[in-house]
């Protein structure tokens, strides 16, 4: 199995509301292209709250091909939107994992 990690600092002020927005919003909208089997959205504990909060979120895919389709078809739309919500509030990188 293989992990898509994004790691994402936001801003304090807008912390709830992209909470919410990426539960009640991102993460559907990611799900729903069919590419990912699952998600875990986690907080990152060893950070300085004061520089932001932040969130690991991972989606579980079973090909690299699902991550490559998902990153050249649908990754561009979805990250627009979230710069159009929260632009400037936020920082993210992303990783990919393997499970052993």
């Amino acid at each position: 199995m293989y992990i898509y990690n994004v790691t994402v600092s936001v801003d304090p002020a807008v912390a709830e509301e992209w909470l919410a927005w990426m539960r009640e919003t991102h993460i559907p909208e990611v799900l729903a292209t069919g590419l990912f089997t699952g998600h875990s959205l986690l907080r990152v504990l060893t950070t300085d709250a004061e520089e932001g909060i932040t969130y690991s979120v991972q989606y579980k895919y079973q090909e690299p091909a699902h991550y490559e389709r998902y990153r050249a078809e649908f990754a561009p739309g979805l990250q627009q939107k979230a710069a159009d919500a929260f632009g400037g509030k936020f920082v993210a990188f992303r990783t990919l994992l393997q499970q052993m």
